[in-house]
């Protein structure tokens, strides 16, 4: 079933020309949209079913720094400060709190880790608080357990997936943006070697530059432009479940078990991190190489899946026509089965770790594909040897906290001003090479 979303209008005339258009409707391409509307661009952004409709509304709703890659934590610490700043700037509520995350564990090599990342953090400005088996007693005394330890992120929070990109659309339309859903993006037109439009299922619209932001279509979409960005998915089940009783549960809780987030309407959502399945499909098979190490570090998270990637679409080798209708118009919102043994077991786990939840009972389920790279790092970036085509995909899980900071970075380098944080890292460059070290095969 699809996650819970809140709606939003579309602006009703396609325009003839943009200074961009953002391809994709998730959290990063509204961001994107928006901080480009902000500078004074005219702005299209596209989307092929509905605003925020995919892994935006599918995931935990956390925007954390805490245990970041260090090639992520600048963007994470910028993207707080961003989520804040958008409430003031917009007026709208994407549900936004720096409530804390904590994290708890009975596990030593797990609070080793923990600590050695802090120590690495307190370099970086960030604040983080590793919690000793009394203070993990404390924050955990929803549990009604002892752990030997764990980190209380106290200027972490959480968002809500099931408003936030909405809200960011309509700040877009504010601005003097357009917003068009159920128009999928077919492909570009070049002139000079650049671009000089996109071709969308309703027209083209004339464009030097676009992103594409388009989640797990992205590589699929760089296939007809000749463009090799290797991406795979990875099929994750969640579940919510109904307000507890209990004003002692924590807002955002981690162990290795079950992570579990309060909602805006009081509720939970409950998750295994890592957990998922990863479905065989032409994309992933064709990019195998690059991802065998990613794989072989999750092998006990990660277990073999069906068809349903295969059937959905988004990672075909298929070459599509300009003017025929794409895999993409056949698909318009990916919307795969939750795994429910996945479902069952998490609730098991959930309702063990925090009692109070045994009171609650399961009020939606539903499943998504992360769009990963082989790194775990997205790309953003103008592609090499395609002037004005900007990728912004592969966030791996990490694309709807750091939304707003991603956003803000590809504004810049849009628009050539100096970058929110180092770009460096994300270029999509670097995937030319495998993740064995090898130069890759186009």
């Amino acid at each position: 079933m699809p996650a819970p979303l809140q709606s939003v209008e579309s602006t009703s005339d396609l325009p003839d020309s943009a200074d961009t258009v953002v391809i994709g409707g998730g959290i990063v391409g509204v961001f994107a949209a928006y901080y480009l509307a902000q500078r004074g661009l005219r702005v299209a952004l596209v989307e092929k079913g509905s605003i925020g409709a995919e892994q935006s509304s599918r995931n935990w709703g956390w925007c954390r720094q805490q245990n970041r890659d260090a090639r992520e934590l600048p963007i994470s610490t910028k993207s707080l400060d961003l989520w804040e700043r958008f409430a003031i700037d917009s007026g709208e509520d994407t549900g936004f709190r720096r409530c804390g995350l904590t994290y708890l564990s009975n596990d030593e090599r797990e609070l080793e880790g923990w600590a050695r990342w802090g120590q690495f953090a307190r370099t970086a400005g960030v604040t983080t608080h590793m919690l000793d088996s009394r203070e993990a007693g404390e924050r955990g005394r929803a549990t009604g357990r002892s752990w030997k330890g764990g980190v209380f992120s106290p200027t972490d929070g959480t968002a809500d997936p099931s408003r936030a990109a909405p809200a960011v659309a309509r700040a877009i339309m504010a601005l003097g943006g357009t917003v068009h859903q159920n128009c999928a993006a077919r492909g570009l037109e070049l002139s000079a070697g650049r671009v000089s439009a996109v071709v969308t299922e309703r027209g083209a619209i004339r464009t030097p530059t676009v992103v594409m932001a388009g989640g797990a279509w992205a590589s699929s979409f760089c296939r007809q432009l000749g463009i090799r960005f290797p991406q795979a998915s990875i099929r994750s089940s969640i579940l919510s479940v109904t307000p507890a009783t209990s004003n002692d549960l924590p807002d955002a809780l981690h162990t290795a078990q079950v992570s579990a987030t309060r909602r805006g309407d009081g509720g939970f959502t409950l998750a295994i991190s890592g957990r998922g399945q990863v479905d065989p499909t032409p994309q992933l098979l064709r990019f195998s190489q690059q991802f065998l190490p990613m794989f072989a570090r999750r092998w006990r998270a990660l277990s073999p899946g069906g068809l349903q990637g295969w059937y959905a679409g988004h990672e075909t080798l298929e070459r599509w026509q300009l003017d025929r209708p794409t895999p993409m118009e056949g698909n318009r919102i990916l919307d795969p089965k939750p795994d429910m043994a996945t479902i069952r077991l998490t609730y098991a786990r959930a309702c063990q770790l925090l009692p109070a939840l045994k009171a609650t009972r399961i009020s939606a389920a539903w499943a998504g594909f992360i769009d990963s790279t082989p790194d775990g790092v997205p790309a953003i970036g103008e592609v090499t040897g395609l002037p004005g085509f900007v990728l912004a995909a592969g966030f791996s899980g990490h694309g709807f906290g750091i939304g707003p900071g991603a956003g803000h970075l590809i504004a810049d380098l849009v628009t050539g001003k100096a970058p929110i944080v180092d770009p460096s890292a994300y270029h999509p460059d670097r995937f030319a090479r495998s993740a064995w070290g090898k130069v890759a095969d186009f």
